[in-house]
């Protein structure tokens, strides 16, 4: 048995993806939170790889049962980069640390941190004979998902909130998919595909803790061995959702599960960040914060009423995964961070100046976070800082002008 999928709910084990597909993505106790398990999970000895997929070089420890199955345009094994000009900034506060930029931008699929998923999900659903699948999303993983599963033969339908970049609807007609854009945001545009997967009997995308993301993303705690030799002291991402850290503290047990890091190592301390535009889970955690994260802390959040945001992809004003993303933050000692977006642009001409490099606005608002996490004495001298970047800076011309100017 090469996996299992065990339900975070009641511990039930289903037994493999065509059966979780059957039972429409959930467990017979109706929660839809499960996790993929390996029985026989050995340490993964690191060679060099022979291509730039990932599945094909982590293929022992994913869920596919055949390489011929993969769904790959060469994503995943992007470069970790040291960053000297942040490092620098660092050291000018009397902060020696080191400081690595997971590079999503320069990703092979479609450019963002969701072309792992998308591949993963792709190459599962080819495996198991779908024809079809749908999600709701504010951009990158529409694009992603429609890229991938059209180069698997698989009809995908993407369900946009009303905010949705014009450049991103046109990237998804363009490989042959169609947009069902709402008159309303986000939730709207969720609840939208939520109906036409119940009256269509389609499969759907089962959000920021669908097992297929999660599979795929927690590969970044491998990523940080193989690359750097260690896990980092302190992660940092802009977040909407918050798949990537349940993903990256996945990997983690699976690391420690097999021997490859030390049982009483320290998970990386979290550092995630919000514009102010747009920051539900940073208001949650400040009142939980001010209370002193009293009983039940973690189910006390409430929807963002205004959105003002131009960052499309960051638009989720209903923070509805921080009952779970917000304790392993606190767990791993770290906090939520908010940056102006106004300020954006002034980062932005700063990373293109440092490092002839730019991102699109979701990267920069990790990049911005970097700064504050400095001039507020949350990373220390002996740290090793990894930023995860979103994408590039195809996603939003208008940020890209404003750089520019």
């Amino acid at each position: 048995m090469k996996y299992q999928l065990r339900c975070k709910k009641c511990g039930k084990v289903i037994p493999d993806f065509a059966t979780w597909f059957q039972q429409d993505q959930q467990c017979q106790c109706g929660s839809g939170y499960a996790e993929v398990e390996y029985p026989e999970l050995k340490p993964f000895q690191f060679k060099e790889p022979a291509n730039d997929s990932y599945q094909d070089y982590y293929f022992d420890i994913l869920p596919i049962g055949k390489r011929e199955n993969i769904v790959t345009f060469g994503e995943g094994l992007i470069p970790m980069e040291r960053w000297s000009n942040l490092e620098a900034y660092a050291a000018d506060k009397g902060v020696d640390c080191k400081v690595y930029v997971y590079r999503n931008d320069i990703n092979a699929g479609s450019g963002s941190f969701k072309d792992i998923s998308a591949s993963l999900a792709a190459s599962v659903l080819k495996e198991q004979g779908v024809k079809e699948y749908c999600l709701a999303s504010t951009g990158n993983a529409g694009v992603a998902f429609a890229t991938y599963l059209a180069k698997a033969g698989i009809r995908f339908s993407e369900f946009a909130p009303n905010c949705i970049d014009p450049a991103m609807v046109e990237a998804i007609r363009k490989v042959g998919q169609p947009v069902v854009i709402s008159k309303g945001g986000y939730g709207d545009a969720k609840k939208e595909a939520a109906d036409y997967h119940k009256e269509h009997h389609v499969l759907i995308s089962g959000g920021n803790t669908d097992p297929l993301r999660i599979e795929s993303k927690r590969l970044l705690a491998y990523e940080c061995l193989r690359q750097m030799g260690q896990l980092p002291t302190v992660y940092m991402q802009a977040v909407a959702g918050g798949t990537s850290p349940l993903a990256l503290e996945k990997g983690f047990r699976d690391l420690k599960q097999c021997g490859m890091v030390a049982p009483d190592a320290a998970l990386p301390r979290m550092l995630l960040v919000q514009q102010d535009e747009c920051d539900p889970m940073v208001t949650a955690w400040e009142k939980a914060t001010a209370a002193g994260f009293p009983d039940g802390w973690e189910q006390q959040y409430e929807a963002k009423k205004d959105i003002n945001t131009r960052i499309g992809i960051l638009t989720a004003a209903n923070p509805g995964n921080y009952p779970l993303v917000a304790p392993l933050v606190r767990r791993s000692g770290g906090t939520f961070l908010r940056v102006k977006e106004a300020e954006l642009p002034h980062y932005g001409k700063e990373m293109k100046s440092s490092r002839s490099t730019l991102m699109g606005p979701a990267s920069v608002v990790c990049y911005a976070g970097f700064f504050q996490a400095v001039d507020n004495g949350l990373i220390k001298s002996g740290d090793t800082v990894l930023l995860n970047t979103g994408e590039g800076s195809d996603r939003a011309q208008w940020f890209k002008d404003l750089v520019e100017e």
